[in-house]
């Protein structure tokens, strides 16, 4: 075990933010990681393809709504920093506007200093915080010195919610969210699904839950209940690849190779 600015990286255990980085092509994952990563490589040969169009989701769904006005993000499971990060996106297109990045693992409290660098006219903030504790991270003084939460906020929860099995109260955790959030606020989401290739996506999960990280594949169906009463922006629900690609982005990515769901809604 090695700490790293007082945090503690048990570079012994693969550790899944660490895997998604190796996928990334990052630099910041261990041995551990890598083997791990190797094994999901061995029954899911397009992993990083589905790695890569989750990331490229992100950045289109984040330039969308700031374009569409919004100037305020909650970012929660966010990961390790790799660039650019979602406040680059969305100063990119208002230097004014605010993010606030939260995740409940200390390898990523210890690159998040790599979050906190953007315009001089915007804001971003950095809070250790659990998703299955909505009420204890929106109760942060942190949060509400960032946000203003009278005002359109844009959660983002991407490929977070796999990670949290029903058991934890999933749907009961995201309606807290959204009820904490005023009209005119968006939820974009994206998620791992056995829908398209379930052979890969089994084996996935069991590579992941024995090296000790829950996770749940769901369906369109099932992935579709966490925006009930907001409204979905087109395309609707559809793999990420699918979500408002830009020029020939994605086009030769399958839905098999996805294997992710992504959409974004609006509270009426």
């Amino acid at each position: 075990m090695t700490d790293y600015d007082g945090v503690n990286l048990e570079l012994h255990r693969a550790h899944s933010a660490r895997m998604y980085d190796y996928f990334l092509g990052g630099v910041t994952n261990f041995a551990a990681d890598r083997e791990a990563a190797g094994q999901v490589k061995a029954v899911m040969p397009f992993v990083q393809t589905t790695a890569r169009v989750n990331r490229a989701f992100m950045h289109r769904a984040t330039r969308a709504l700031a374009e569409a006005g919004i100037d305020q993000f909650l970012d929660i499971g966010t990961g390790i920093p790799t660039s650019p990060n979602l406040h680059e996106i969305a100063q990119s297109v208002n230097r004014s506007a605010r993010v606030v990045y939260a995740d409940n693992d200390p390898i990523v409290l210890a690159h998040a200093k790599a979050l906190l660098i953007g315009t001089p006219e915007g804001r971003t903030t950095y809070l250790q915080a659990d998703v299955t504790d909505p009420a204890g991270l929106l109760a942060s003084p942190e949060l509400h010195s960032t946000l203003d939460f009278s005002r359109p906020i844009a959660l983002s929860l991407n490929a977070l919610l796999h990670f949290v099995p029903d058991d934890r109260g999933t749907a009961g955790i995201v309606e807290h969210f959204k009820g904490a959030l005023v009209s005119g606020s968006a939820l974009a989401m994206t998620h791992v699904t056995e829908d398209f290739a379930p052979t890969e996506i089994a084996r996935l999960v069991q590579i992941y839950q024995a090296a000790g990280t829950p996770l749940q594949a769901r369906s369109a169906a099932e992935f579709a209940a966490f925006f009930a009463g907001w409204e979905l922006v087109a395309p609707g629900l559809v793999p990420t690849q699918r979500w408002r690609p830009q020029s020939v982005e994605g086009a030769a990515v399958s839905d098999e190779e996805s294997s992710v769901y992504a959409g974004v809604a609006l509270k009426p």
